[in-house]
């Protein structure tokens, strides 16, 4: 399968501190790959990268075929961050038929964003009144207007009841067979056998990229968070070595 993001022994530093030790994968097109690691491991700092927005020391990030950041890749990339990126003092209609009017399309887009992340009873609202949860999926119904070929979301479900995060994870597999590409990433482990592949990360370090089942199969249980822990030990007992 065709690569839609492939990261090549990608080194980022902050001041003398090595927050990515040398990062290395693919993303395959149209498919739903899971970013997980505790907090600070260095999951947004790669998402960043990605998105062409992080400074790096060395290495290569290509982004459907262009050097990460490229400028044809703008209305291709959709990017939400944590921190909600849309207007506050304009209700989410307004925000997702401001985004809509940017691509060149009609408010009827926009609506229809709004309906897939499960705001069109808030539509009216201002995106200021709303809960976190709910900002972050006004966010996500903005990025998704344009119909980008890669989705990158960070900590996209932080915050949503049980309910709303199934269906969120239903719409992204129903995108991703519709040809979007898909990178999420999460340190909710639970989350991780929604994806079609895993990258486990820790300490700025990838300690696996593979399928949820054959993360499973090597770590020898059916418990992905105990898999990750046991992966963990494995790591540092090769580093005590």
């Amino acid at each position: 399968m065709d690569s839609a993001v492939e990261v090549r022994d990608l080194v980022v530093e902050r001041g003398r501190r090595t927050v990515l030790h040398g990062i290395g994968c693919a993303i395959a097109a149209g498919s739903v790959t899971g970013l997980l690691g505790p907090s600070g491991s260095g999951k947004t700092t790669l998402i960043r990268a990605v998105v062409g927005v992080q400074r790096v020391k060395s290495g290569v990030v290509t982004v459907l075929g262009r050097p990460a950041g490229h400028p044809a890749n703008r209305q291709k990339v959709g990017y939400v961050t944590q921190a909600p990126s849309i207007y506050a003092d304009l209700t989410v209609a307004e925000n997702a038929r401001y985004f809509a009017r940017l691509h060149g399309l009609a408010a009827k887009a926009a609506d229809q964003a709004i309906q897939d992340v499960g705001l069109a009873g808030a539509k009216a609202q201002l995106v200021g009144d709303l809960s976190g949860g709910q900002r972050s999926r006004a966010s996500l119904a903005c990025a998704l207007i344009g119909e980008p070929r890669l989705l990158v979301l960070d900590e996209p479900t932080v915050g949503q009841d049980p309910v709303l995060r199934a269906d969120l994870w239903a719409r992204f597999h129903e995108l991703a067979k519709a040809g979007t590409t898909l990178l999420i990433s999460s340190h909710v482990m639970d989350e991780a056998g929604r994806c079609d592949r895993l990258l486990l990360i820790r300490e700025g370090r990838l300690i696996a990229d593979d399928s949820p089942a054959a993360i499973r199969q090597e770590a020898g249980t059916d418990d992905l968070e105990e898999a990750f822990l046991r992966l963990i030990r494995e790591q540092e007992a090769v580093s005590a070595s």
